[in-house]
């Protein structure tokens, strides 16, 4: 497979892109950048693996087939987009909102996880997990009362200050007008898909395959806390920091981040 093509996945159609060649890692978008993860995909392929990075549904060109949104949901999309590409078992990354799909595929369904990478996955069960959850609740009711738009400029600017289009545009260009895009996908599954979800030490018992949990060392009080927590809740799992970044590590850091999990994979059994 080159380039982008539709694969369909039970109800929808979801826009994927397969490069390289070798061991399969499967790269899960995560929230509102549809393109976020593209240079860790192109960087982690040209190190010899065959990388499936995929849009979620109601992202880029893939289908937008509503339903409520659910890490559950997104689990079953990846796992069933797994299984239509022969790609069981495989490695899995998932960074930020997508950590938590990835996650909970590792907890639904472990035999399609062969190694688990996370980057920063949403705070629950930790003191900030409160304050997270009012701040989303919040962006819902800005998007309800005053549309996309200034939900998405309000949601940024907290998330990365006032000049977020141009750092956002130096980063990945054409992703300010790729968010607007999608800003309605974000808050009407996403958003509510980040408030529901939860994981503690029942789900983590059901993971047993090699975990490598990646944070920025300037990423905040609730990912320190969560990072923490989920360090005791999987105890054998790998730690890596990186220094001088923050919540968007994988965007910013995407060469380094790309180095550590070609490592990681390559010190895994056949």
């Amino acid at each position: 497979m080159g380039g982008l093509e539709l694969v369909p996945v039970g109800d929808v159609d979801l826009e994927v892109e397969v490069l390289g060649e070798g061991d399969a890692v499967v790269i899960v978008q995560t929230a509102l950048t549809a393109d976020e993860l593209r240079p860790l995909a192109q960087h982690t392929a040209a190190a010899g693996f065959r990388v499936v990075h995929y849009h979620r549904r109601g992202y880029a060109g893939s289908g937008s087939s509503f339903r409520a949104g659910s890490m559950a949901a997104e689990a079953a999309d990846c796992r069933a987009l797994m299984i239509a590409l022969d790609l069981v078992p495989a490695h899995v990354v998932g960074v930020s909102f997508s950590a938590a799909i990835a996650l909970d595929l590792a907890t639904s369904a472990p035999a399609t996880v062969r190694t688990l990478t996370v980057v920063e996955p949403p705070p629950v069960g930790v003191p900030g997990a409160a304050e997270f959850v009012a701040v989303n609740e919040h962006l819902l009711e800005v998007f309800g009362a005053d549309g996309a738009a200034v939900a998405l400029d309000e949601f940024l600017t907290m998330l990365a200050g006032h000049d977020w289009r141009r750092e956002s545009e130096r980063a990945l260009p054409g992703s300010v007008e790729a968010m607007e895009r999608d800003a309605t996908t974000f808050f009407e599954s996403d958003v509510p898909a980040l408030i529901s979800w939860d994981f503690g030490a029942r789900e983590a018992a059901e993971i047993g395959c090699p975990v490598l949990y990646v944070s920025g060392s300037d990423s905040g009080p609730w990912f320190a806390e969560m990072r923490k927590r989920m360090l005791d809740l999987l105890p054998t799992a790998e730690d890596a920091i990186a220094e001088g970044a923050g919540h968007l590590v994988a965007s910013t850091h995407a060469w380094w981040l790309s180095r550590l999990l070609v490592d990681f994979l390559r010190r895994q059994p056949s």
